[in-house]
């Protein structure tokens, strides 16, 4: 049945249901598309025969909204949306949003901040016993006490915060499904303590055998270094396969638990989250209020693997999805392909094929998923493991028999590769006929910085590497005949960067002839190692200090070098370059960054906006995307999306 779940009475009772197993609150509109985490989730428990309602966005300021639906039988679920609701909401530059491409007709403001927590107190207050779960991005990465960038506070658990009394974290197919048996059970929410993938709250810890201690929350609140150290041991505890419990006190007698990962999913068990009965759409009731934007760029894209093993510092995929990379086999995506085919809006385009790495198919070696992840080696980084396996011949294969399709003009790959690991392999098949066949004018990669020092803090590898993948793409773009550029990513003000660093970056974009148009800070989100570093001032996987721009207005200089031709920018680059000692790059020589004084012609143009004031923390980011400018060469051309419109495009 291709029905949408019930979001109204009515719907209840044309589906003959006097009341619903689960209901479950979403920030998000209600979008049925397996893009979306609530979609997949509730379509998994209705496999498994439960019946969930759904209340989209309801009005945090009226209790009643979220009763609607009449007491759930088991309990309620709870999501934040499919991105944490603060980067929802604000900028990097802490500046409110005028756009929510996942609200109906674009409407800022129907989620309330912290989107979790309002949501979980507001039903406590109508259902104090009720079991209620949270889960999603924003209860997964603040699962545990974090730095909180908006409100620049050291938040505990939101476990605690909510009330709630389980968080869901990570992908939640396999914790949802036993939540819900054991309920269903008679189990009470206080006894699910033996559930991988959950944390719970308890006052003694006499029937955990086996576990390991963090510090409090009282001593991280003091102690930035020992927050560090705590991160450090949650980092190596992420895998399924070696993960221990975790246990993090508040007070003299209470605790926050953390149980290991929930198992990746096989390839069976993936196929058939993705073979779901979905609409693919937004709720109908949706039309007349103009839709949701969010389906645009995903609606006819394939989702093909979950997982990355890049572990880049500024990202969250290692505490969300895991290292482990899992898959769906050729026939799912083909099946799924089909279905794109028949939609009547399909113009013969393939969006994107890939996921969080479009070019990881598999696990990075053989015993990943026997014996997981590395506690203390990263697959990429700082070299490429011996014991990697690079090798592109499946997804060559998958990408062929797409192409293949009847109605399928072209296939795209637009969700970002890894360069370093494309490189890694020693047959260039698949790099041949990227080139050839799936690039739509430009190609996203992350070099992010030119900088070796600052590399190093992003976990990414040097910059030779690098130039050697953009010297190999210009030559096959040669060897074919194609004028097809790179859209690297490239961040400013990332721990470690400094004035100096950032007019580097900026003399390699004079150098390479390239002009971003947009660019991106550095934001710090919960749960990764760079808003450790932001936060505390150590790396954690060292305990060395590392500099942090904590000026904003540094960091206005550092964003403003990356764009030294706008002449907007004239006046922070002009100062850039004198507070770093570079005035020979002032002038009018084929050298210079900018000139003397203003060109008359530009004196007219507006300043940039200062600060509001000076904050003890600063902002940061990682949105992408935009378009080059025709006339640079090939494998050259570095751009970045507006920060002003997040988007769904899955992270790296």
């Amino acid at each position: 049945m291709n029905d949408f779940l019930p979001i109204s009475r009515k719907d209840m009772q044309d589906y003959g249901w006097d009341q619903c197993d689960f209901v479950y609150v979403i920030a998000d509109a209600y979008v049925d598309h397996p893009s979306f985490g609530p979609a997949i989730i509730s379509r998994v428990l209705q496999a498994h025969g439960y019946r969930v309602g759904i209340i989209s966005q309801p009005d945090w300021k009226n209790p009643n909204s979220i009763n609607i639906l009449g007491e759930p039988r088991l309990g309620f679920l709870i999501s934040g949306g499919n991105m944490d609701p603060m980067v929802n909401h604000y900028s990097v530059t802490k500046h409110r949003r005028k756009f929510d491409a996942f609200t109906p007709g674009g409407v800022m403001g129907k989620r309330p901040d912290y989107a979790s927590v309002v949501y979980s107190n507001l039903i406590r207050r109508s259902w104090p016993k009720k079991p209620i779960i949270i889960g999603g991005i924003e209860a997964s990465l603040r699962r545990m006490a974090h730095y909180d960038y908006w409100s620049d506070s050291f938040k505990r658990s939101i476990l605690l915060d909510s009330q709630a009394d389980l968080v869901l974290y990570g992908m939640g197919e396999k914790s949802i499904v036993e939540v819900a048996d054991a309920l269903n059970s008679g189990l009470l929410a206080e006894e699910l303590t033996f559930l991988r993938g959950t944390v719970y709250k308890t006052k003694h810890l006499d029937d955990i055998p086996d576990y390991l201690l963090l510090p409090s929350y009282d001593k991280m609140s003091s102690n930035k270094k020992a927050y560090a150290e705590s991160f450090a041991v949650q980092s190596q505890n992420t895998d399924p396969f070696t993960a221990k419990v975790l246990v993090e006190p508040y007070g003299e007698h209470e605790y926050v638990v953390q149980n290991p990962p929930s198992y990746p999913l096989t390839q069976m068990e993936m196929d058939d989250v993705y073979d779901l009965p979905y609409t693919r759409t937004y709720h109908p009731s949706y039309e007349k209020l103009g839709g949701v934007s969010a389906i645009e760029e995903i609606k006819f894209s394939l989702t093909s693997c979950r997982g990355c093993f890049g572990a880049c510092s500024f990202c969250a995929l290692t505490f969300h999805q895991g290292r482990i990379i899992q898959s769906r086999s050729h026939e799912s995506i083909l099946k799924e392909a089909e279905i794109l085919i028949r939609d009547p809006d399909f113009k013969g385009y393939i969006h994107d094929v890939g996921g969080p790495t479009a070019n990881f198919r598999a696990p990075a070696c053989e015993k990943q998923m026997e014996k997981g992840v590395c506690k203390n080696r990263q697959c990429l980084f700082p070299t490429p493991c011996k014991n990697l396996v690079a090798d592109h011949s499946d997804y060559v294969e998958l990408l062929r028999k797409l192409r293949a399709l009847p109605g399928v003009k072209k296939v795209f790959v637009r969700s970002g590769i890894r360069f370093d690991y494309l490189l890694c392999d020693k047959d260039d098949t698949f790099f041949r006929e990227l080139v050839q066949h799936h690039i739509s004018g430009q190609l996203k990669v992350a070099p992010e910085h030119i900088s070796d020092r600052v590399l190093k803090l992003m976990g990414k590898p040097n910059n030779a590497v690098y130039r050697r993948f953009l010297e190999k793409y210009a030559a096959l773009n040669r060897r074919y005949n194609k004028n097809q550029y790179v859209v690297p990513y490239l961040m400013s003000s990332h721990p470690g960067s400094t004035l100096e660093d950032a007019i580097a970056l900026a003399e390699y974009l004079r150098d390479t002839h390239a002009s971003p148009e947009q660019v991106q800070d550095f934001y710090p989100t919960p749960s990764t190692v760079s808003t450790v570093m932001y936060y505390t001032g150590y790396d954690p996987r060292t305990m060395q200090k590392v500099y942090v721009a904590t000026d904003p207005h540094e960091k206005a200089m550092q964003r403003a070098l990356i764009q030294y031709r706008n002449p907007k920018n004239f006046h922070l680059v002009h100062e850039a370059l004198k507070a770093a000692h570079r005035e020979d790059l002032i002038g009018s020589g084929p050298k210079c960054l900018v000139r003397d004084k203003m060109p008359k012609e530009f004196r007219n143009a507006p300043a940039p906006r200062p600060p509001k004031k000076k904050d003890t923390r600063t902002p940061s980011g990682t949105a992408r995307g935009a378009a080059p400018q025709k006339k640079t060469p090939p494998a050259a051309k570095p751009t970045k999306r507006s920060s002003s419109k997040p988007t769904s495009r899955r992270g790296r």
